[in-house]
């Protein structure tokens, strides 16, 4: 199986500091939706892992989220592709879970789901969190520079990590190698 894992904020939608907090603030980045469906088509099945603490804050509540998700499944399945498994964390930053990343709980989450290996997995988030989250699984941290990625280029990256534009470059390189 070729697995792939995304964080969502920043890497498939726009982010913001104030939350995404309803399907019409849920805006696809440039070329990610169209990156995504070429991934499934070519055979990668990929995957969703995403901090969503503004539950937890009761910005949105969980049916919002899920629409926005369903939203996020219908432009990809427009373009004639398919998003596998999408998992997030409700907690707040203080709440101890094991989920919420930098903590590795949902990309094991993932690994079980699929049953597979996370050695080398390409997980594409565009903060610390993200990377350091994948090097805890012995994942490959892979930055974009959409979201908060250009701020995090400022900090000192996991060694290995790899370095992308948005979510479309990942896909090139990912489906022509």
């Amino acid at each position: 199986m070729k697995l792939l894992i995304l964080d969502r904020d920043g890497v498939i939608n726009q982010d913001s500091d104030a939350y995404i907090k309803s399907v019409q603030e849920w805006v696809p980045i440039p070329r990610s939706i169209d990156a995504i469906a070429q991934l499934s088509k070519a055979g990668w099945t990929v995957a969703v892992a995403t901090n969503q603490s503004g539950i937890a804050r009761g910005y949105y509540d969980l049916a919002t989220l899920d629409a926005m998700h369903a939203r996020l499944r219908a432009l990809v399945a427009e373009q004639g592709g398919e998003v596998g498994l999408i998992v997030y964390c409700p907690h707040g930053p203080d709440e101890g879970c094991d989920c919420r990343k930098p903590k590795p709980g949902m990309l094991k989450t993932i690994a079980a789901h699929y049953q597979a290996d996370l050695a080398g997995v390409w997980f594409v988030g565009d903060s610390m969190g993200d990377l350091e989250a994948a090097r805890a699984v012995d994942s490959q941290p892979v930055l974009v520079k959409t979201g908060k990625g250009e701020r995090t280029l400022g900090k000192v990256l996991p060694e290995g990590t790899l370095i992308f534009e948005d979510l479309a470059a990942v896909a090139r390189a990912l489906i022509h190698p």
